[in-house]
């Protein structure tokens, strides 16, 4: 009995000190911009907040989420290939992918995609 409180009272000690230490090397410093500053938020959250946001930002984060979402629809496509026709199969891949590639498209002619504006 007495040696069981003795190893509970040990272990809390250890797990006070790990925490303790934990916190102190985790601290961060009040001057440090890059460790404070969002990530990849699209504007600088040193000036003023009345800022227009930057609309090529938004579209790049759209175009992100459409092609996010197409791998997600895509991928249980080659699980069904097996348990479905194979003619159409292939015409619904097909279309789907021709979708994508005219939206591509149309976002390219648009010039959503030059990154160095």
């Amino acid at each position: 009995m007495f040696s069981l409180s003795l190893m509970g009272m040990f272990i809390l000690i250890l797990s006070i000190i790990v925490m303790f230490l934990a916190s102190l090397l985790s601290k961060k410093m009040i001057m440090d911009r890059e460790k404070s500053s969002p990530f990849e938020c699209g504007f600088d959250p040193m000036e003023t907040p009345r800022l227009p946001f930057s609309l090529q930002f938004f579209l790049i984060a759209i175009i992100f989420l459409i092609f996010d979402v197409e791998i997600a629809i895509i991928l249980p496509m080659i699980m069904v290939m097996k348990m479905s026709n194979l003619m159409i199969w292939t015409l619904t891949s097909t279309f789907f992918i021709l979708i994508l590639l005219i939206g591509i498209y149309h976002e390219w002619n648009q010039g959503a995609l030059q990154w160095n504006n």
